[in-house]
């Protein structure tokens, strides 16, 4: 069974930071691909960032590029999301994931099989 518990989301002003914690816990969950999607209301989840089992290799939306750096540690079971210039269109609850015999690549173009509950991120303008 894994279990990922995120941590860290909150109220920001724009063009602020917020760093996103997730821990995960498990079956061998330190060889897994992991990663961050959101969903706002009224649309569908959409992915975000995601971080190879050794942390070599990320991947990134196109909408957070250059502003997000995902990043591992902790034996690779800890994965964060620290998001920098953050605007109200990044509103939204964020989930971690993860996803065993995957890479990050590959991670944004499926529906990964474990999900964490969510925490919210708010940006006022």
């Amino acid at each position: 069974q894994v279990k990922l518990v995120e941590s860290g989301g909150g109220l920001v002003q724009a063009g602020g930071s917020l760093r996103l914690s997730c821990a995960a816990t498990g079956h061998t969950t330190s060889s897994y691909a992991m990663g961050w999607f959101r969903q706002a209301p009224g649309t569908e989840r959409e992915f975000v960032a995601a971080i190879s089992w050794s942390g070599s290799s990320t991947r990134y939306a196109d909408s957070v590029k250059g502003r997000f750096t995902i990043s591992r540690e902790n034996a690779k079971t800890t994965v964060y999301l620290q998001m920098n210039s953050l605007k109200p269109e990044d509103t939204a609850v964020y989930y971690c994931v993860a996803g065993p015999r995957t890479t990050a690549q590959a991670m944004g173009d499926m529906y990964p099989p474990f999900w964490g509950q969510g925490t919210q991120v708010t940006v006022s303008s």
